[in-house]
This record gives structure tokens, sequence and C-alpha cells, in this order.
């Protein structure tokens, strides 16, 4: 999967040999603090940040602020939708991988990894680095206390919100707003998020289904929908789903709904693991 996030790297790796060849005024490359790149800051918002200090947004036109955040503007082929179960990978699906048969206390990945697949769906994404949804396993229980059991396996909020820290992610854990008009504006302000759904709630999209992660992303203001990333559905995986229908089925027995992630920096990021070593369908074109 190509990248624009390093398109945008290199964007920015040009803009900067250019500024070291010129002259800037008071605005002296001697006195940039340029140990950590920023590049992922309020997109939506239209601003550019480099460090503490907002220098790019000083110095750069409007043309070259605007080049840069359409390099970094995500589409929806550039999204990450892994998918957990066996029969997924046993059909050669694209998505699928053999992490589907993997098994922590004879409780299959496949039968908890839901959110992990969400969690890997958003670092991959949103990063330049790529990792597998049971790397993700590894790394949630390296950095907090989830452990996965033979009975229960699904990672909790906590944990998740945890692990994309130390990803580098500024998250959110909310409840159910009181009007779908609030979640709406919410989720149109977020780069993505994971939200859990039952058909308890509302069947109108999910039958059968007492409890599952799925992740969201890509509002489109015309039909009010989002791009569904169905961790256990390949039939409904990469699809255009309302988001009333998302709002209709939230599981509200659980302590929280949904996790937003609304913000990554490079700097934050502990992992920075790159490297997928199970087997997988990868999408044409990788």
């Amino acid at each position: 999967m190509i990248k624009r996030f390093l398109a945008a790297m290199w964007v920015l790796v040009l803009l900067l040999a250019l500024l070291n060849m010129a002259e800037i005024g008071e605005y002296s490359t001697e006195n940039m603090q340029v140990d950590e790149l920023d590049i992922s800051v309020a997109i939506t918002e239209r601003r550019l940040y480099f460090g503490s200090d907002g220098y790019l947004d000083i110095i750069l036109s409007e043309e070259d602020k605007q080049m840069l955040v359409a390099a970094y503007e995500i589409e929806e082929e550039d999204i990450y939708s892994f998918l957990q179960g066996p029969r997924s990978w046993g059909e050669g699906i694209t998505w699928s991988g053999e992490w589907a048969t993997f098994q922590i206390d004879g409780n299959s990945f496949g039968g908890f990894g839901c959110g992990l697949c969400c969690l890997a769906n958003i670092y991959d994404t949103l990063t330049m680095y790529e990792v597998s949804p049971w790397d993700m396993c590894e790394y949630a229980m390296s950095v907090t206390d989830y452990t996965p059991t033979g009975v229960m396996g699904a990672i909790d909020w906590v944990y998740m919100k945890r692990t994309l820290e130390c990803c580098g992610f500024q998250c959110g854990l909310y409840r159910k707003p009181r009007s779908y008009k609030e979640f709406r504006n919410q989720i149109k302000e977020m780069k993505s998020a994971i939200v859990l759904v039952t058909s308890a709630e509302d069947d109108a999209y999910w039958q059968n289904t007492p409890g599952h992660y799925v992740n969201i992303w890509m509002y489109r203001d015309e039909d009010e929908t989002v791009f569904l990333a169905e961790p256990g559905n390949p039939q409904n995986n990469r699809s255009r789903v309302p988001l009333r229908y998302i709002y209709d089925a939230l599981k509200t027995v659980s302590k929280f709904q949904y996790l937003t992630v609304e913000n990554y920096k490079e700097q934050r990021n502990q992992w920075r693991e790159d490297g997928i070593d199970e087997i997988w369908n990868q999408p044409e074109g990788e």
C-alpha cells in the first residue's frame, strides 16, 4: 500500500533542503528545533506545525501548505482493514492472515481479535509503519495488563486506549451521546474510531451479534456514511455504511461505546515496529 504519509514526509524533506540553502531572516535554520517531526496534526483545520513553534505554518506559502496537506490526506484505498477469522484465511480472502489460526490458552484469535484488528488498522493507516493484528496483540500485552484467556479474550477499552497512546495517538473514550447529531458531528472531525456494536440494540445491519468491535473512517457529509473496516465479515469489510446504523447499534451496556482517534505524533510513538512476519493475503499492488 502506498502511504500518503510517506509522500508528505518527502515533501517536507524537499522543503527543508530548500530552506537550508536560503536566508530566512530572523527565523534562521540555526534556531530551528528539528529533533522531532510532526506533520499529522490538525488536518481538518488545515494547520501545519513543525516542532513546537509553528515554523512551517509561518514561512510556507498557501500553495505549499495545500500541497503538504494533500500529500497527507487519506483515501479509501489507503485504509487497512484486517480480517480476524479462520474461514476468511482458509478461503484466501484479501486482508486475512494466518494469525486467525493462532491461539492463547486455547482461545482462537478468530474469536477475540476484532479489537486488535482495529488497532492494527489504525496504526498501519496513520503511520509509516506496518504490523499485523498478532503483532498488535503482543504489543498490547506488553504495555498493558491485557491477557487473553481461554474464556475471555476481547481487549478492553482502557487497554486499547493505552496501547494507541503508546503508539503515538491521542484518543478519547466515550459513551453514546443522547442524539445522533451530536455523534455525527464528533465522528466527522475524527481521523478514525473504534465502535462497539450489537444486534441487541439494532439489527438493521448486524444480526446475531452480541458485541463486536469495528473500525470506521472518512465520514462523508453528502450521504452521511462512513468507510467500514469490518474484521469479522469479509462481505461487509471495506464498504460504506450509514453512520446512523452505527449509532443505533452502539452497545450501551458496555462501559464505553466508542474510541476516537484525534491525532498522531511521531515523537510520541514508543513502538515504531515495522514488518509483518505472518503469511497474509495482501491487497493487489502490494
